[in-house]
């Protein structure tokens, strides 16, 4: 695996990719790199010639300074678990290489900013989309990877890359869960032995919706759904909403089509999302 750490060192390599007619397939990632993360790199194999994965913390993108900070950076161990999974590129930049001094990003993210995170976290999906917009910049990719369990950003991903008309096709790969129906993410190392026990409540919510929502009302699952963070001193529940998939518009009826359902939550001071999607 090469492993490449400027602009003009990436776009060397993939010039040299594509001139010999190879697509490329990107995985961008925040690195604390998980089985949910390889999966996407598994992905990319299966549907790109060279498949290239970046490890930025992008600090635009943080809201919360203290959630950078303790943000885990294992980039040894993300290495090593690139390399045996087989990818071809790593993209590893350090922050003054990809922002200048005094830079500003005007893109407007529009009514998905105004909607859950969008809502909860001022500014995170501008930053998102700054770094993006970059790394297909600069990595021009074929193809690039997205988890669902963030199944807003791919949305307002989707959009931007309509909005600046990016010849890029962007694929949703399913969440990867832990046994007990956890979703993977970087985050959960951070929990203690209590908290990662009181996080299934997050999968066991989602999942009483799916299996009743047929039976009850709109109402009755989302206010069911919320008893399940009730009485748990550990659990601040943020949201859970049953809403539109493309939209993100919190629903008043049941519609053709189905739904999505989002959650977050605060599990001690460890911030969670999850979703799952009703068929």
């Amino acid at each position: 695996m090469k492993i490449l750490h400027t602009k003009a060192e990436i776009g060397e390599e993939i010039n040299r990719l594509k001139s010999k007619g190879l697509s490329v397939g990107l995985v961008p990632t925040m690195g604390a790199l998980h089985q949910g993360h390889l999966s996407l790199i598994s992905q990319s194999k299966q549907n790109a010639n060279i498949t290239v994965a970046s490890i930025f913390v992008n600090p635009t993108q943080f809201d919360n300074k203290d959630d950078l900070l303790n943000y885990p950076k294992p980039i040894e161990k993300d290495i090593q678990k690139l390399e045996s999974i087989g990818c071809d590129v790593l993209f590893n930049p350090e922050a003054s290489e990809m922002y200048a001094d005094n830079e500003i990003w005007n893109y407007e993210v529009g009514d998905l900013d105004t909607k859950l995170e969008g809502e909860l976290r001022p500014g995170h999906y501008k930053g998102v989309t700054q770094i993006v917009y970059k790394l297909f910049d600069i990595i021009k990719p074929d193809i690039a990877f997205f988890g669902q369990k963030d199944y807003q950003q791919f949305l307002v991903i989707s959009k931007m890359v309509k909005d600046f008309d990016l010849n890029i096709k962007l694929q949703l790969c399913e969440i990867v869960r832990e046994p007990d129906g956890l979703a993977m993410s970087s985050r959960n190392v951070r929990l203690n032995e209590e908290e990662r026990h009181a996080s299934i409540i997050l999968h066991k919510a989602l999942l009483y919706i799916e299996q009743n929502y047929l039976n009850l009302s709109l109402v009755e699952l989302k206010n069911n759904a919320e008893k399940f963070f009730d009485g748990n001193a550990l659990l601040k529940l943020e949201y859970i909403r049953i809403c539109d998939k493309t939209t993100l518009n919190e629903l008043n009826k049941k519609q053709a089509g189905g739904a999505i359902v989002l959650v977050a939550c605060y599990v001690g001071k460890v911030r969670l999302i999850d979703n799952i999607i009703i068929a």
